[in-house]
């Protein structure tokens, strides 16, 4: 490929790791330039034309650069936590046991009401920084933990806020059909009517939301609730996601894939009617290893099914303060493997190009000419140790939209 004759940016010294491909598109002793938000070249370092200049070069000594991480699910924008709830489960009462109870997602939404704005990007903005510190140059951020109108707008304010402040992508989902409020306790219907007519299309007016997801499952939302809220998001030109098939087989899968989702989340019961639903579809099945461990799961999602119908599977934190307390997404790489068995390469995938497709998103996750210039940089021998190892981070830096954001260069 040729280069320009004058880069923004120069990254040299690396080894690559582009996912350019369907493996891991290794270059040795490549480098990457950069001119305004976009890359321009992509290679080895030998076969840069001579001469070509760089407003700022950064050099390195052999660590790797992968495609930014993205993080296509998580809940970080919450106030309180729930670690009572943790030492309950412990002892024996289910996740289910502790939602019927007010636990769960009701606990956080009382103290997500209660906190104003500036409180909350307080307490969330440390958890987005730490999942950034990892290699994240997009994260998605839903809302859910209001349950009425004014808290599901001031969450999905607060997550972009909270994105400018750090300085990353921060793409937006509203989740308001997350559970039943207590004021519309035993009225589920009356609350979906609320999210329908006017959650939604607030949200809509207000250019808060870029996607509209639901929970549908045995405490959350039944498949014709969810339909509706599927048809008010279309309505309003949002496009739909899904937390599907976590502790049930509700069909929700199929009915997503139905409705054009970018993504079906979760999907421990997935059945083999809804693998077929999402291949044809092309929606994505999101894992979320964190979860599963947090709840001691033993179904796991169904991946040799999904691999062999070419479902593509993305990888997320699901950072929430229940049921996947994490900041960490490359821990999420090592549990993608050792918990669900995919390889390090589909791991890797899953959290860079697979992930961003998850969010809508078709300019990022790969190290290739004309994309996103979001680029992540570690400290290690191969890019598989990404997956392999678990505590500590590598991360040098990212590249975030072209401009550098970086520790060290070693």
């Amino acid at each position: 490929m040729s280069a320009p004759a004058r880069f923004d940016v120069l990254l040299a010294g690396l080894h690559l790791a582009t996912l350019d491909g369907d493996d891991w598109g290794v270059v040795r002793d490549g480098a990457i330039g950069v001119v305004a938000d976009r890359l321009a070249w992509v290679g080895a370092a030998r076969d840069l034309p001579a001469g070509v200049a760089a407003t700022r070069r950064v050099d390195f000594a052999g660590a790797w650069a992968t495609p930014g991480l993205v993080d296509c699910h998580t809940h970080l924008v919450y106030a309180g936590n729930r670690a009572s709830e943790f030492e309950r489960r412990l002892r024996g009462a289910t996740y289910a046991e502790i939602a019927r109870e007010g636990g769960g997602i009701l606990s956080t939404v009382r103290a997500t009401r209660a906190a104003d704005a500036d409180a909350l990007a307080d307490e969330s903005l440390p958890r987005l920084a730490a999942i950034v510190a990892e290699g994240a140059t997009t994260v998605e951020i839903k809302s859910g933990y209001g349950l009425e109108r004014e808290t599901e707008l001031k969450q999905l304010a607060v997550a972009r806020r909270i994105g400018q402040d750090v300085g990353i992508d921060v793409r937006t989902t509203l989740l308001a059909a997350h559970a039943v409020p207590p004021e519309y306790a035993g009225r589920p219907d009356a609350w979906i009517d609320a999210v329908c007519g006017d959650i939604v299309p607030a949200a809509a007016r207000a250019g808060l939301a870029d996607a509209v997801d639901a929970f549908c499952d045995t405490i959350g939302f039944t498949r014709e609730q969810t339909r509706r809220v599927f048809e008010a998001a279309r309505a309003q030109r949002l496009p739909v996601k899904l937390h599907a098939e976590q502790l049930s087989d509700q069909d929700g899968a199929a009915l997503a894939a139905e409705h054009g989702a970018l993504s079906a989340d979760h999907l421990e019961w997935l059945s083999p009617r809804g693998i077929d639903a999402m291949a044809a579809a092309g929606t994505v099945a999101v894992l979320l290893p964190g979860a599963y461990y947090a709840l001691r799961e033993t179904r796991m999602p169904p991946v040799d099914a999904l691999r062999a119908r070419g479902v593509p599977m993305a990888v997320a934190t699901d950072c929430n303060p229940g049921t996947s307390p994490t900041t960490s997404p490359l821990l999420m790489l090592n549990m993608a493997c050792t918990l669900f068995r995919l390889t390090p390469q589909e791991a890797l995938a899953g959290m860079t190009h697979v992930a961003a497709r998850a969010l809508g998103l078709a300019d990022r996750g790969r190290l290739r000419a004309g994309m996103r210039a979001d680029v992540a940089v570690y400290a290690i021998g191969e890019p598989a140790e990404l997956a392999w190892r678990f505590g500590g981070n590598p991360c040098l830096g990212t590249l975030r939209a072209g401009v550098p954001h970086f520790v060290s260069a070693r």
